[in-house]
């Protein structure tokens, strides 16, 4: 027996059509498939759990650091949405030295292997796995970012 309290919803998702329903299940979709995706391309490097690399933050014997954490006790929060795209898309080495950082990134470009949708997807995972407080920070980031 269906409880009485969720009657109307059933009700509104039953009269509506197929693509105003699909919103009820997008978000869900996308991060599955960005969880997907993250498997396939960033877990050999950050971890199944995001947990990145043991020693993260040193500098190995080639003076590049390890790959760093994707969840919240890592740095990815503290970018915004634009120069993560920019940083998974072209790789590291090239965001660095277009900022004129002396800093060797060992992080490869994912440009052309990932469309923009794809990115977009793996972000969305890793963003999901983030405590409230985090995704705030990070959401924050990202709105006051200037846009070229």
């Amino acid at each position: 027996m269906i409880p009485f309290r969720i009657l109307p919803a059933i009700v509104l998702m039953c009269s509506m059509p197929a693509p105003a329903l699909a919103f009820f299940h997008s978000a869900d979709a996308g991060i599955e498939a960005g969880r997907d995706l993250y498997a396939a391309h960033c877990a050999a490097c950050h971890g199944v759990a995001l947990q990145g690399q043991p020693d993260w933050r040193s500098r190995d014997e080639n003076g590049i650091y390890p790959a760093p954490p994707h969840d919240e006790t890592g740095h990815t929060w503290h970018h915004d949405d634009a120069t993560l795209i920019d940083y998974i898309t072209r790789g590291g080495q090239a965001v660095m030295d277009d900022m004129n950082v002396a800093f060797t990134s060992g992080m490869p470009g994912f440009g052309a292997a990932l469309q923009d949708l794809e990115i977009g997807a793996i972000l969305d995972y890793i963003k999901s796995t983030w405590p409230d407080r985090v995704r705030t920070i990070q959401t924050q980031r990202s709105q006051l970012a200037p846009t070229e």
